[in-house]
């Protein structure tokens, strides 16, 4: 099986689509149809519904309902409960489905179902292979931030170009909830602000190609926050899924937008949220164009 690109038109023999069918019986609806038009038409907008068909045939029916939810970073294995074994059955599956072969090394990588479909629509237009965004749990955020338990609230994250996401789960024991409120535990709006600034400072430290020398933890410090907006109380039981977003980079200044969404709510959001921080060789800590909503403009050098 080769790589393909961009092929003509063709119509599949009748043994083709037999054996076709045969191989994506137990798919849900739909799969195989979009499998018969994927191979004679080499439409790459088809490989969603083929992947997530056949993700979905191997999946346990309590974990359907969560590759249906229209969150694209969901956990293959976390919380899809796919194995290493199932995970290539799933993957010789999607290789004779798209009559595409997969690097096993770049399969390693993957991650989410975000990944896997970027990956699998790379291989068949021949685009090249996105950078996968890092992807760090609880005791590596531990070991990167200078926040440590029990003021850390990052359960896991994951690094972007421009942009972080993490997840913070209240479980109820945390100390700040034991005076606020009088047997009303209510999560601070001060908390929800802090968790954000800390995936701000994981971007800052984990993040490439802002700052040409790695920034210290130890120089990184909360400045300001502007645009602040609470929408929803928070409270025990409660799962936050933060994003933060690079606004403004240009050393010794980091401006980020942060949202918290407690499920399809929205719990909170900043503006702007400024961080102070320097790197580690400060006469070689020189900035590319300072990007300012995606716009790069001259950095200006101090001295």
């Amino acid at each position: 099986m080769n790589q393909i690109s961009t092929v003509a038109t063709v119509t599949l023999s009748p043994e083709d689509t037999l054996k076709l069918k045969e191989s994506l019986k137990r798919c849900p609806e739909g799969t195989f149809d979009a499998a018969v038009e994927y191979r004679e038409t080499s439409n790459s907008k088809l490989i969603p519904v083929i992947v997530s068909g056949i993700i979905e045939r191997f999946l346990e029916p309590e974990a359907k309902p969560l590759l249906h939810s229209g969150k694209t970073e969901i956990r293959l294995f976390e919380d899809l409960g796919i194995d290493s074994l199932t995970m290539m059955e799933i993957i010789i599956l999607v290789e004779e489905t798209l009559n595409i072969s997969f690097d096993n090394e770049e399969l390693r990588e993957l991650r989410t179902f975000e990944d896997i479909q970027a990956y699998m629509d790379s291989k068949a237009t021949g685009a090249p292979t996105p950078k996968r965004a890092a992807s760090l749990g609880f005791e590596e955020i531990a070991s990167v931030l200078p926040q440590q338990p029990p003021f850390l609230f990052l359960n896991r994250a994951t690094i972007g170009q421009d942009s972080a996401k993490g997840e913070y789960r209240v479980d109820g024991g945390e100390f700040f909830l034991e005076g606020h409120f009088k047997n009303n535990p209510v999560v601070p709006a001060s908390i929800m602000l802090e968790a954000l600034g800390q995936l701000a400072v994981l971007f800052l430290l984990k993040s490439e190609g802002h700052v040409k020398q790695p920034v210290l933890s130890e120089t990184v410090f909360f400045k300001s926050c502007d645009g602040v907006r609470c929408h929803r109380i928070c409270r025990p039981g409660d799962l936050f899924t933060m994003e933060v977003k690079l606004k403004r980079i240009r050393r010794p200044i980091a401006i980020f937008e942060g949202l918290i969404t407690v499920g399809n709510e929205k719990a909170a959001f900043a503006e702007e949220i400024s961080l102070a921080f320097d790197c580690a060789k400060e006469e070689t800590c020189e900035e590319p164009a300072a990007k300012v909503n995606g716009s790069a403009h001259a950095s200006v050098h101090t001295s």
